[in-house]
């Protein structure tokens, strides 16, 4: 059995988001057989600690990876109501000529292009929702079934679509989209004008293969603030885009056969379990950290890791039953409302419409989550502000030659974060250079 995780994080702040931490958690498992591993439990804990430092671990793993999701949000919609009031207001938008013709602008993030076959897709709706008045309010859910009507039943390529319109004035709101409570997409909208604008975002979800060729429950949460001030309404249509399989594109993406590759890194999980809130709630399924060293944790029990003196630096730590399996140091990701919303008109910034999510494997530690007893995993976050929003889905490769899978943890070695500053600033008028280290070492047999 092969393990991976994969995670998401993501961080607003209060005043208009000017910055975000992308994460996304997501981690994956290979060994144990499909019968077994759906007996595993979930429990939910969530508590504030200090940070331990990493115990010393005679443990065994095979193989493991964790795909995090990361973002910073804001602690309410109050908050985002007041602090945002004073920026919209300078800068709304200018009165239209007399004679001009108003058009919606079309938004948009640079990004490499999606590689794709040359057959022709087989594409679905999936949801169609107005986000208005959603703050506070459950998640938009809708059944989804797998593309059975098209003329091909193996897939290469698998896209999600999400395109959107909106038209008056209104901020950048934060959303994320879910199957069965696996995170499929984090994201952030556009900033609207008055005379509308719409945006796509499009992404390869074809590693979460193995999800989507079953049924399943999709939930999609925009908290969004509709009133006197903020009128901006986003219309929105989610689609699946299945590419099926030609010469050149194997199922499952190019390469990712079990023909032409063995099972673990580069190749699609056999199953993928989320770590994540459950439904019903009235917020995103994600885990809010709202202070400096606070853990979220989720156990799992398988039948057989300031800004201040470190500048920006911000750092994520996964941990199993207390022990640092790994870390992540988050790409900054600037919003659409983020420093001045007229920065990012019509070309947003790097990672604003498609967040980063973050690979950790944890394979050495195989063997000790495979004893049949509960264990837990966690998120925390360090040298941070405000809150940040982490889920994760784990990737289990199974091992279908085998009936159960065996190992053991050889080596393991954690190093604190070693940081270094230099800083000169004058009130808010400076400079700052910072130098940072960290290792994680483990190696299993």
């Amino acid at each position: 059995m092969v393990a991976r995780f994969t995670s998401s994080i993501d961080e607003l702040s209060s005043f208009a988001s000017p910055f975000h931490s992308a994460p996304s958690d997501e981690f994956a498992l290979f060994s144990t057989p499909p019968d077994e591993v759906s007996k595993r439990k979930f429990n939910f804990e969530a508590k504030a600690i200090p940070q331990p430092p990493p115990p010393s671990m005679a443990s065994s793993l095979f193989f493991f990876l964790l795909i995090i999701f990361l973002s910073l949000s804001s602690p309410s919609a109050a908050n985002v109501h007041r602090t945002k009031l004073l920026r919209s207001s300078l800068i709304s938008e200018p009165g239209l000529r007399a004679n001009s013709t108003p058009s919606p602008t079309l938004y948009f993030e640079v990004t490499r292009p999606i590689k794709l076959p040359g057959t022709k897709p087989c594409s679905y709706l999936i949801l169609q929702h107005d986000f208005a008045h959603t703050y506070g309010k459950p998640p938009v859910l809708a059944n989804y079934t797998p593309p059975s009507s098209c003329y091909s039943q193996k897939f290469a390529k698998v896209v999600l679509e999400w395109s959107a319109t909106c038209k008056g004035r209104q901020f950048d709101r934060i959303f994320g989209v879910w199957l069965d409570g696996v995170e499929l997409l984090r994201s952030c909208s556009a900033e609207p004008r008055a005379t509308g604008m719409f945006w796509s975002v499009k992404k390869d979800i074809t590693r979460y293969y193995s999800l989507l060729m079953k049924n399943g429950t999709l939930a999609v949460s925009l908290r969004n603030v509709v009133d006197d001030t903020y009128t901006g309404v986003y219309h929105v249509k989610l689609k699946f885009h299945f590419y099926p399989v030609d010469e050149e594109y194997l199922a499952g993406d190019v390469g990712n056969s079990r023909d032409s590759v063995p099972p673990g890194y580069g190749s699609n999980a056999d199953l993928i379990l989320p770590i994540s809130r459950n439904l019903p709630l009235n917020d995103g399924l994600w885990f809010e950290i709202r202070m400096l060293r606070i853990l979220r944790r989720r156990s799992l029990e398988f039948p057989e890791c300031l800004q201040g003196s470190a500048g920006g630096l911000c750092e994520v730590l996964v941990s199993l039953d207390g022990v640092v399996v790994g870390a992540v140091w988050p790409f900054t990701v600037v919003y659409t409302g983020g420093i001045n919303p007229l920065l990012w008109r019509p070309i947003t910034a790097i990672g604003s419409f498609n967040l980063p999510t973050y690979d950790i494997e944890i394979t050495p530690f195989l063997g000790k989550i495979l004893d049949g007893k509960l264990h837990e995993f966690g998120f925390s976050v360090t040298n941070a502000f405000n809150v940040w929003h982490i889920d994760a889905n784990l990737h289990l490769w199974l091992d279908d030659k085998s009936t159960k899978t065996a190992g053991k943890l050889l080596t393991y070695n954690c190093m604190p974060l070693a940081v270094s500053s230099v800083v000169d600033f004058k009130g808010f008028d400076g400079k700052f250079s910072t130098g940072v280290s960290r290792s994680i070492a483990s190696r299993d047999g």
